[in-house]
């Protein structure tokens, strides 16, 4: 089990969007308006608030935007420059300057565990966070780092974890867990991916902040396919619950 720093943040982005159609049939739906910026943003501001400014996004077909939005616009700067509007412009670097941001390309859609084995080459052997789009965490409530200091002081994997109301816990991956004495953290015991509410564990659902061990990558190479024969990443935490439980 790695002990290192974590540094590097990995965020997944090569989804088809199919529950945002029409509205993603040509514009990946991380780059989605949300206020004034697009959804993946806020996502890297997120890392970058935590100290993670080396960031990975796993990209797929039609997903060039998203290059596009945090690189420079040298034609678009000099225009905003030339007509003194200041503000857009500052806006417009912002994006450009919030990290070091890398890509690579998830060559199929083979599922969220299959996205994450994708950052094996950048990664390394470094633990590091993944961050889902999916999940827009409330600036005043940022969790990623909370759940860094937990690594450092425990080690091991670190999942954030939610309470959800019975009815919504079959849409969630959910977890068993034991308490951690003097740590506001349970250790996670096992995970369901999905259950019906009655064979639920517990109704804390994992959401889309995650530290993991760079242990994980040998256990999702040998992940096999499960539901919708993709390659679950709660699968692969699971392996890795039994073998050394993770903190939520």
């Amino acid at each position: 089990m790695s002990r290192n720093r974590v540094t590097k943040a990995v965020i997944p982005a090569a989804g088809l969007g199919t529950r945002f159609l029409p509205a993603t049939k040509a514009t990946p739906k991380e780059m989605l308006p949300v206020v004034d910026r697009p959804a993946i943003q806020y996502v890297v501001e997120e890392a970058v608030d935590a100290g993670l400014d080396d960031v990975l996004i796993i990209t797929g077909r039609n997903k060039t935007s998203l290059e596009d939005h945090f690189d420079r616009a040298p034609m678009l700067e000099r225009t905003l420059s030339t007509k003194n509007d200041h503000d857009r412009l500052a806006a417009v670097m912002e994006a450009a300057e919030l990290a070091q941001v890398h890509y690579t390309r998830q060559g199929e859609p083979r599922g969220l565990g299959h996205a994450v084995l994708c950052a094996d080459m950048h990664v390394g052997d470094e633990p590091f966070a993944v961050l889902l789009g999916d999940d827009l965490i409330d600036t005043r409530n940022y969790v990623l780092s909370e759940m860094l200091k937990v690594r450092e002081e425990l080690g091991g994997s670190v999942l954030c974890l939610m309470e959800v109301h019975e009815s919504q816990i079959h849409l969630y991956g959910c977890a068993d867990v034991t308490p951690v004495p003097g740590l506001d953290a349970v250790k996670v015991t096992d995970l369901v991916e999905k259950p019906d509410t009655d064979s639920a564990p517990s109704n804390l659902a994992v959401i889309g902040r995650y530290v993991l061990d760079p242990a994980v990558f040998e256990v999702l190479r040998n992940t096999a396919p499960g539901r919708g024969d993709e390659i679950q990443l709660t699968d692969a935490l699971k392996t890795l619950a039994h073998m050394d439980p993770a903190e939520g």
